[in-house]
């Protein structure tokens, strides 16, 4: 087969579909039979310039593929694999892979520069092929420019794929040089300085040493504003793609550098290439983040003395020069922007950047806006008009309401004007995108001054009304609009000036999502999400309204049911794939208002066989976000149903095991499994007959490395509802599911060294598991068994403990964690009296919950406190 492999590869690429399966057959039966051989053919095949372009490329392709996959599973798998093939295979592999980047073809050089970052991914990690950097480096001072080329590439790609720790300081100290002097405005080739600045961006991670370094940092901040300068297009941009990396990963380092690249992006953003000017603009928008993060963390009294990372206020100081800079790109705009949901230009960049500078230094944006608003808000050129609004709805969060109100009230009449009248879509579009904005940000309960009252409010539903039939990307915002005019009547009471004009507005909605254009510009999905929002923040007076929307519905999902049985071509499938989506949303909306007051439930209860039938229809069909939506809508029902959900029981439950099998859509088993729960709420212990299948496929999924991490805290929470719902019956699943909690718990404990993204998941985690252990003790509470969890007492006030060493749970799982030292001291009594009062930190812990600022933490320690005091003086 070895020999044959070249026709393989590009009969795997023939148009003829037989030719191509049979290859694609062949390729396949040749990588089972004899990995080691396939591998090795391939990686020769790459390596051989006598070889056809297209078998090379391939071969590459397939050799990276054998290596790498997105699914954590499969990825894990794929490295054992290699690891575990015969070393001196591998070195002939490696070989081959070095030699095809002194080839003469560029393609067959670029693939392999990414199997070598791939292979180096796995090796060295686990210390082996320590000599690749050095023969890398080696190859810097190759004559052949197009061997210097492809090196950069490939350490580019090292860096992409390696972790910094791995690499010595020595090395990376050597690659960088190597990479900057590549970037060099000395150097004559232009591939060779494309690579190096491209190589630099994913270098700048392992940078951390030589970035503290005075004279290193100026060297290289001094090479990558040059290369922003450089004749080539590619360059440029590479360059500024650094730059900003640079100002996220080394913000603290930036401040002599700041006036110097403040003048070279001004004059990419003014006169540069689109792609250049657009990386130019990234670069404020980066440091926005920077500095709207640091002020978050600080809160209002930022103090430099107390911030690990101080806050140089770059975007304040650079106020009266970057505001008119972001203004001018405001006017660039594009003909067909709006159609295009992809689109990104100067225009949408400067907005966006506009909106980062407004949140980063609020009220002092206002004065520097309003004069560009008011000279071209009304002129005859629709460019200036369009501008002036985008300029102001872009500064609409960020400054206080005071400095605000005021203005608004003026152009809020203005702006309803303009949507009705003005000639220009662009113009529409963006007013009411704006409108949306000024009800999201100025409107709600927590508003002193309303700017919304009885006498414009009618005016403000008519013209949005009025705008849901224009063209679809003007109706999208309008719905936009109406969501957030909605939202911000929500707390109101029991009387919202919405309630006049609910079946008007509901009805508009529907209209809308029935258009023959709604596929466009998300107009349906806009549709539904607004009319969700309306459902969900109207009042009782409404409910009669409500009630009669849902035979409206049901009729809407059964006809896309029935449309489903004539077989719909693929296209026509995923639009009905997604209407069912969105009104299986719709119904858990539906189902959550009309079943949280006693005489709309009653009402509503008559729908629900119907409603459930159509739902257990829905699963039939194979699109995973709709299992999703219909889940959640199920889960609603059966909170509002009670326990008289156990009637659908029987033919529901294959749906539920179904659903916690699906580790490939991992979002359909989390939803499910959060659906248990609500099960376990409403049934309390009818829900014994399904537990054993239940617990089983929890166990079974926890145990699972096919599963995604994010499912698994969920999962633990749910042993606590299925505990707290059948109580001393959960006896027998005790001894699987408490060594299963008491692992994860020693796993989720010690945090040292993680990163943000773990922490968070840690928490989660925790928090899963403190949950479970808080549902047992409840549902074992006043039964005989309770002694049967004394043995766990010592680990889980161990787990106490750690968590509360650690000093990094957030205030979920603080909450979490001290009711569940109250639970175990009111569950076990006496036998636990001991235990909490030998723990090491269950005191100090119960103090500072008890001063905590925070109600909720609060109230959970003065009941655990009351608990632990029962406890002790039985």
């Amino acid at each position: 087969m070895a020999t044959e492999i070249t026709v393989f590869l590009l009969n795997a690429q023939s148009a003829d579909g037989t030719v191509r399966k049979q290859a694609e057959e062949n390729l396949k039966q040749f990588q089972e039979q004899n990995l080691a051989g396939f591998l090795f053919s391939l990686a020769g095949e790459l390596s051989n310039d006598e070889k056809p372009v297209d078998s090379r490329k391939l071969a590459g392709l397939i050799l990276k593929n054998a290596l790498d996959a997105k699914e954590q599973h499969r990825k894990f798998e794929l490295v054992q694999r290699w690891l575990s093939l015969d070393v001196a295979v591998k070195g002939q592999i490696k070989t081959c892979l070095l030699q095809t980047l002194s080839s003469p073809v560029p393609d067959a050089r670029s693939t392999a520069s990414q199997v070598i970052a791939k292979v180096a991914g796995i090796e060295l990690p686990q210390k082996q092929w320590p000599e690749l950097i050095v023969s890398l480096l080696g190859n810097i001072h190759m004559v052949p420019v197009h061997v210097k080329q492809a090196t950069l590439e490939t350490l580019g790609y090292l860096c992409e794929e390696v972790s910094p720790d791995v690499v010595e300081q020595d090395q990376v100290n050597k690659i960088l040089t190597a990479v900057v002097q590549g970037m060099n405005a000395s150097e004559g080739n232009n591939e060779v300085r494309l690579a190096a600045t491209r190589a630099l961006y994913n270098a700048l991670g392992f940078a951390q040493a030589n970035f503290t370094n005075d004279m290193e940092r100026d060297y290289i901040m001094r090479v990558v504003c040059e290369a922003t300068l450089s004749p080539e297009v590619k360059i440029r941009q590479a360059a500024y793609e650094c730059l900003v990396s640079i100002s996220s990963t080394y913000y603290e380092k930036l401040a002599p550098y700041i006036q110097d690249i403040f003048t070279i992006t001004a004059k990419a953003v003014r006169e540069d290439e689109e792609a250049v000017a657009l990386q130019a603009m990234e670069f404020w928008s980066s440091i926005c983040d920077e500095e709207i993060d640091i002020l978050e963390e600080y809160g209002g009294d930022f103090n430099v003395a107390d911030s690990d990372i101080p806050c140089f206020y770059f975007i304040k100081q650079a106020l009266p020069a970057l505001v008119p800079m972001l203004l001018e790109t405001l006017l660039k705009q594009e003909e067909d922007q709006d159609q295009d949901e992809g689109a990104w230009n100067l225009a949408m960049a400067g907005g966006t950047c506009l909106g980062l500078v407004a949140r980063t230094v609020g009220d002092d944006i206002v004065p520097l806006v309003m004069p560009f608003i008011q000279d071209h808000i009304a002129t005859a050129d629709w460019r200036q008009r369009e501008a002036a609004t985008y300029a102001f709805g872009s500064i609409l969060e960020g400054p206080s309401p005071d400095k605000l109100t005021h203005i608004v009230d003026v152009a809020l009449s203005f702006m309803l004007t303009a949507l009705t009248k003005d000639p220009n879509n662009h113009v529409k579009d963006t007013t009411a995108w704006t409108l949306g904005r000024i009800f999201e940000f100025l409107h709600g309960s927590t508003m002193e001054k309303p700017i919304i009252n009885n006498t414009n409010c009618q005016q403000i539903i008519t013209v949005l009304l009025q705008s849901l039939n224009d063209v679809p990307n003007v109706a999208e915002k309008a719905c936009g609009a109406l969501y957030f005019l909605a939202q911000g009547f929500e707390d109101v009471g029991s009387s919202s000036p919405l309630t006049p004009y609910f079946q008007e507005i509901v009805q508009a909605l529907l209209t809308v999502s029935h258009r023959e254009d709604a596929g466009e510009s998300r107009l349906r999905t806009a549709a539904y999400e607004t009319l969700n929002e309306v459902v969900r923040c109207s009042t009782e007076e409404t409910a009669p309204m409500v009630m009669q929307l849902v035979p409206v519905i049901m009729m809407e999902l059964h006809n896309t049911l029935e449309a489903q049985v004539q077989k719909l071509v693929s296209d026509e499938r995923e639009k009905q794939n997604e209407l069912q989506g969105l009104l299986c949303g719709c119904l858990q909306v539906i189902i959550q208002k009309l079943g949280t007051s006693e005489p709309t439930k009653h009402a509503f209860m008559q729908y629900a066989d119907q409603i459930m039938n159509l739902f257990l229809r829905v699963f039939a069909c194979r699109s995973a976000t709709v299992h999703e939506e219909a889940m959640l809508a199920i889960g609603a029902l059966a909170y509002a149903a009670g326990p008289d959900f156990a009637k659908y029981m029987s033919e529901f439950y294959k749906y539920v095991e179904m659903g916690l099998q699906n580790y490939e859509e991992y979002q359909v088993c989390a939803v499910t499994v959060g659906v248990v729960g609500d099960i376990c709420r409403a049934l309390e212990d009818k829900v014994m007959p399904y537990c054993d299948g239940i617990m089983t496929h929890l166990l079974k999924d926890l145990s699972s490395n096919l599963l995604h991490r994010s499912v698994k805290p969920p999962i633990f929470s749910c042993f606590g509802d299925i505990a707290l719902a059948i109580g001393e019956n959960f006896e027998k699943y005790l001894l699987y599911a408490m060594p299963m909690l008491q692992s994860a718990a020693e796993l989720s404990a010690h945090t040292s060294g993680a990163d943000d993204e773990m922490i968070e998941y840690t928490n989660l985690l925790r928090n899963g598991i403190l949950e479970a252990y808080s549902g047992i003790f409840q549902g074992f509470k006043n039964s005989p068994k309770t002694q049967l969890l004394i043995p766990y007492a010592p680990h889980i006030l161990q787990f106490l403990d750690s968590i509360y060493m650690e000093k990094d749970m957030d205030d979920v799982v603080m909450k979490t964690a001290i009711g569940v030292l109250g639970d175990l001291a009111d569950t076990l009594g006496s036998n636990a009296a001991v235990l909490i009062q030998q723990s090491m930190s269950s005191k100090d812990f119960l103090n500072e919950c008890l001063t905590s600022e925070d109600h909720l933490i609060k109230e959970s320690a003065e009941w655990a406190q009351l608990a632990i005091h029962r406890a002790i003086s039985v």
